[in-house]
């Protein structure tokens, strides 16, 4: 709660001393909060009685004997479980027991359902002021599609990723993770630290945040919305092409690919020398990075030729000796045998008690002070429910009456 001690001295993250109460399901939710709970706050993930997450039956696959799914394990560690069915006053009235001495609020319901059960910004703001209430949803709160089902695929559609993503004369194709879903999570765990902020500088008082995926897909088309507004022609797709700098794309070598990205006008001349081709840098067609956009239809099928009679290896090669930023085109095996990868931290493991060692991709945000952890494995369902609800002064007889009531498992 505001004004409480942090603790400084590097044993967990900067929001150690924080408690989030996660309400939330499936991905964008327990994205968001799995990001808060990596920074040390103490997640409190409320789940439906019987089934849990949904995401927990996704599978296969599985981890070794687990019963949860990769997927459930992939976004919710670092929080602990407990069964609550909110479709009972016995269960919301628990939840308003805890969401009393949170700090944070998520939830994903469809919209105005917990307004339905009482359990809406402007109920829980009464019995703690200083909560910090974020709404995720597909369509966001208002406007006339904020009833609508939503799904990633569709955000994607629908929010113009899927209209610049695939080959040029291909289908559609959607990002082939969930970022519709991934990006309105890092959005809304940015807006609550944001809150969080505001309230620690303000008066104290907490406030209500709405987060949709469709925003968030509109927002993240940046420099392709600006294109699309200074020439009034809406980008198109264009495989691993960018609009505005040549050449930066993959191309198909003897035995694979190979990624180059020439995005400033010094790299071009070490390219040509890399690919043995140095009367290109005298080619007044390609003089430029405006001429090679401008004549790519010429300089992609010149390139993609010398490409084709390398091997993979052989081109990365040529490249990093002459300073030019390229890759290969790694799979998860390759990902996460990455020397920098492993160096970084990105590669992490936290032991479960049916799964064995369940590896994952670490935090991405690293702090010199405070830094992420992984500690706690993602939570078997109601694991933590006679434990949490000790913390907020429920006996053992309790919480025995609310299980009588179906109010827990």
């Amino acid at each position: 709660m505001t004004g409480e001690a942090q603790n400084p001295s590097g044993d967990s993250g900067p929001l150690d001393g924080l408690t989030v109460l996660d309400a939330s399901r499936v991905l964008v939710g327990p994205f968001c909060t799995m990001q808060l709970g990596d920074m040390g706050a103490d997640v409190i993930k409320v789940e439906r009685p019987g089934t849990g997450d949904q995401t927990r039956g996704w599978h296969p696959p599985r981890y070794g004997d687990a019963e949860e799914s990769a997927y459930y394990m992939s976004i919710n560690r670092n929080k602990r479980s407990v069964t609550l069915n909110l479709q009972s006053e016995e269960g919301r009235e628990v939840f308003r027991d805890l969401a009393s001495e949170a700090d944070v609020v998520v939830e994903n319901f469809r919209v105005g359902a917990m307004e339905d059960w009482g359990l809406g910004y402007e109920d829980l703001r009464e019995l703690n002021p200083e909560l910090v209430y974020c709404g995720l949803s597909g369509y966001g709160e208002w406007g006339p599609d904020a009833e609508r089902p939503a799904y990633d695929i569709i955000m994607q559609a629908e929010g113009g990723m899927m209209s610049i993503t695939g080959e040029e004369d291909g289908a559609p194709v959607r990002v082939g993770v969930a970022i519709a879903d991934i990006g309105a999570g890092m959005y809304a765990a940015q807006a609550i630290l944001g809150a969080l902020l505001e309230r620690e500088l303000g008066d104290g008082t907490g406030q209500k945040i709405d987060v949709s995926l469709l925003d968030g897909q509109v927002a993240w088309m940046t420099y392709m919305a600006s294109n699309y507004f200074a020439t009034g022609n809406s980008p198109t797709r264009m495989g691993s092409k960018h609009p505005t700098i040549a050449p930066y794309q993959a191309f198909e070598t003897a035995d694979g690919y190979v990624v180059v990205a020439c995005a400033s006008e010094n790299i071009w001349p070490r390219f040509c020398d890399a690919i043995e081709k140095p009367e290109l840098k005298e080619d007044a067609r390609f003089a430029s990075n405006a001429d090679r956009v401008e004549n790519r239809d010429e300089l992609d099928p010149l390139l993609g030729g010398v490409f084709a009679e390398l091997t993979t290896e052989d081109a990365l090669d040529r490249l990093a000796a002459h300073d030019v930023p390229a890759s290969d085109v790694k799979d998860m095996e390759a990902v996460f045998e990455n020397p920098q990868v492993e160096a970084r931290g990105m590669h992490q493991s936290v032991p479960h008690p049916t799964a064995g060692e369940v590896e994952m991709p670490g935090s991405p945000m690293h702090f010199s002070r405070t830094p992420t952890s992984i500690r706690q494995y993602p939570p078997r369902l109601g694991e933590h429910t006679d434990e949490v609800l000790g913390e907020y002064g429920y006996s053992d007889a309790d919480i025995a009456e609310l299980r009588d009531s179906d109010a827990l498992d």
